[in-house]
């Protein structure tokens, strides 16, 4: 069995991305491709009142940049719009009061680099998931065969165990959302819910 997984990165990632994570000894992600659009690296859904609604982190325009490279653009107040979000949809859940000043903090400091930020809160998630993958960086577009790649992978598995989100009284269990959804929810119980997950 293959022991290395190959991951892009992502911001605020899906509850399967960190399944992978959590089970893999280990980890590589990848900052020598090029930059994806509509993808994980710049974008992740939360359960809304309206039900599931996409978030996603504005960056210049630019073609064939290394993910690395990719500046975030401010020309619009994404970050009071992507909190406004966050808190209307988790602010009453059981555990939104214990993070939120920290994942708040971390999206304020107007990082420039969307490689920076998504490795930032990616530090933080893991802080409160209380694991400690090893993580290596590759340093040029990896083509190892002897790994899982899932850089292109879609990330959309759906039989995993419902738990109680905000909204389920309105909308039916929507599984894999980002990961905020996860902690928010279930707080110290998010880790041994990622380990029990099937991939």
């Amino acid at each position: 069995m293959l022991n290395k997984v190959l991951l892009p990165s992502s911001y605020f990632g899906p509850i399967e991305y960190y399944a992978f994570l959590i089970k893999y000894r280990n980890i590589y992600v990848e900052i020598h491709e090029n930059f994806i659009k509509q993808t994980i690296r710049n974008r992740c859904y939360i359960m809304s009142s309206n039900g599931k609604l996409r978030l996603t982190v504005p960056v210049n325009k630019t073609n064939n940049t290394k993910i690395n490279n990719i500046k975030i653009c401010y020309k619009q107040n994404w970050i009071k719009n992507h909190w406004y979000s966050i808190k209307s949809s988790y602010g009453s859940s059981p555990y939104f009061l214990f993070y939120e000043n920290e994942i708040f903090k971390i999206l304020d400091t107007r990082e420039k680099y969307l490689f920076n930020l998504n490795n930032s809160l990616q530090k933080k998630i893991f802080e409160i998931l209380d694991i400690h993958p090893s993580i290596t960086f590759t340093k040029n577009y990896n083509n190892e065969k002897k790994m899982y790649d899932l850089r292109n992978h879609s990330f959309s598995i759906n039989k995993i165990k419902p738990y109680n989100q905000v909204f389920m009284n309105k909308f039916n269990f929507i599984p894999n959302l980002s990961i905020l959804d996860l902690i928010f929810n279930l707080g110290p119980q998010s880790t041994k819910y990622l380990r029990e997950i099937d991939i």
